[in-house]
């Protein structure tokens, strides 16, 4: 096969991709044998000049006299594909425990049951299809369910999401390509497997859950629900098993913690039973929205009306130093109510994968680190999180409190005090209740104002990113966890047989990287033990 790279025009056809291929090589579309699409990527740096940009791998006749006459061509190396190490430790195991089934758990448990070690997964909420219902009921106004919600519950968090795929993680092992592999295998798109910026959708993710879910149960392992852990139980340094809702005691001689980011309780049971940790940095803000086809325009132009909802990253630095930058952008999504404990609100965003919704949203968010807590407690983060949230209740009375840009913008600065719908021109669209209300006291107005100079320097990348019709809603404050688990170079605590795993033990950032943190803790269990089932 013979690599190639090559740029069409939106609105193409699979026969047009073909016959650039075939002009790009100096062939006719009929030497050609094969066409495997490796990467797809969008190229709008100069509207209205805007491509697909392709990378193929071609099968032709006569490759050999194609690579010899033309400059640049040559021949593929054979790929391999991700293998689970086939060494296994000297000590048996039996039913390794994964807590938690987030994507850092599923994945750790699809592996582990994939090479016979049948593990048990414990997962505090509910299966996916019943979580959904309590989601949903919790957004038509029925009360939070504190065990089944936005955060608990199978698939973790990243249920209720967009679905973004894509990861920043460095990857020499191959684990980001099989975990994408392995979501078509169970029921994603395969156009995630060459897109450059990769998403499924909320409805999509749901149903390759409950796939993944199915095939563990079929290999072997066992999935419960509504089954917390409470109490980590260890012996001569060393874990011995689990309490799960505070009665019942499971034998373990490896746990793998691939609990949440918002597993607040767990991480208090941990630290008094004397697990390493440290507050770890994240970022908190607002969900801001604009009008999806305003972003289409800005970054598309004319090309908007035959290209898909468009997406837009943006970072920038602020006059003391922060970070603030767009975080888990939706393109035709919704904000959400992600709340998980009483009288505390967080929200997040989340769209489908069609992303047909009428606005765009995203998280501005402003860095934060254990100096802005107000202590050096491990579980510092944690609690200024709570707090956050808490206000958030309080501004919206337990609705999502919203407020116009302007609105915001003025009372920050010091100058009017502007009705909080003050410049609307289009309505919210949100998951859960919401009222407008004034929402500048939930920050530090440090961070506020923070949120303001990012707001004002995007506007140079995104055209009316500071349209004072804008709207905010608060308050996003689980970016990511706020702790770390300490974990050693085996993957283990200091308490042998404890292997802190994915987001919430402070080791991925979003639902490639969470999978690809169980991938790996399945291989070092594989490495420490052999199966004794």
């Amino acid at each position: 096969m013979i690599r190639i790279q090559v740029k069409v025009r939106p609105g193409h056809t699979r026969l047009e991709l073909l016959k650039k291929a075939a002009a790009s090589l100096g062939i006719s579309e009929k030497e050609i044998k094969e066409m495997k699409i490796r990467k797809k990527s969008l190229d709008a740096r100069k509207k209205p000049e805007i491509y697909y940009v392709y990378t193929l791998d071609i099968e032709a006749a006569n490759e050999a006299l194609l690579v010899k006459r033309r400059k640049g061509l040559s021949f593929l190396k054979e790929e391999e594909g991700y293998r689970f190490p086939d060494k296994r430790g000297r000590f048996p195991l039996s039913r390794p425990v994964i807590v938690g089934t987030g994507p850092a758990g599923l994945f750790c448990g699809l592996f582990l049951a994939r090479a016979g070690y049948a593990p048990v997964l414990l997962e505090r909420g509910k299966k996916v299809e019943e979580r959904q219902k309590d989601v949903e009921a919790f957004w038509q106004g029925a009360p939070l369910q504190p065990e089944s919600n936005v955060q608990f519950g199978e698939g973790g968090a990243g249920t209720f999401s967009d679905g973004k795929l894509n990861t920043l993680v460095k990857d020499k092992y191959g684990r980001n390509g099989e975990v994408l592999r392995i979501l078509v295998e169970f029921g994603a798109p395969s156009e995630i497997l060459y897109e450059n910026k990769p998403h499924i959708g909320t409805d999509i993710l749901r149903k390759v859950v409950a796939n993944i879910r199915e095939e563990i149960l079929r290999l072997g392992g066992r999935i419960r629900f509504e089954s917390k852990v409470t109490e980590i139980l260890t012996e001569n340094g060393a874990v011995r098993g689990v309490v799960i809702n505070e009665t019942e005691e499971l034998a373990a001689g490896a746990v793998i913690l691939a609990v949440g980011h918002s597993a607040r309780d767990t991480f208090t049971m941990l630290l008094q039973k004397g697990i390493p940790m440290e507050a770890k940095p994240f970022a908190v803000g607002l969900r801001v929205e604009h009008r999806q086809r305003m972003i289409d325009q800005s970054q598309y132009g004319e090309a908007a009306a035959v290209l898909p909802p468009a997406a837009y990253k943006v970072a920038a630095k602020t006059g003391d130093g922060r970070g603030v930058y767009s975080f888990c952008m939706c393109p035709g999504g919704y904000v959400v109510n992600a709340s998980s404990e009483p009288g505390r609100l967080c929200v997040n965003g989340m769209s489908y994968s069609g992303r047909k919704g009428e606005n765009a949203n995203s998280a501005i968010i402003v860095t934060v680190s254990p100096g802005d807590f107000e202590g050096t407690h491990p579980l510092a983060g944690m609690e200024f999180q709570r707090r956050l949230e808490q206000g958030a209740y309080q501004a919206g009375k337990g609705r999502i409190p919203v407020q116009t840009y302007l609105s915001f913008r003025e009372k920050t600065m010091g100058g009017r005090r502007l009705d909080a719908a003050e410049g609307a021109s289009f309505g919210p669209a949100v998951k859960g209740t919401f009222c407008f209300t004034d929402i500048t006291d939930i920050l530090p107005k440090n961070l506020n104002q923070g949120i303001i100079e990012g707001m004002e320097a995007f506007s140079r990348f995104v055209t009316g990113f500071n349209s004072p019709d804008t709207l905010l809603s608060g308050v996003e404050a689980r970016t990511s966890s706020p702790v770390r688990i300490w974990r050693g170079e085996d993957l283990q605590s200091k308490v042998r047989g404890l292997y802190p795993c994915g987001e919430g033990a402070g080791y991925a950032g979003g639902i490639t990287s969470a999978a690809m943190d169980g991938i790996k803790t399945a291989e070092a269990v594989a490495a420490a033990y052999c199966p004794a089932l």
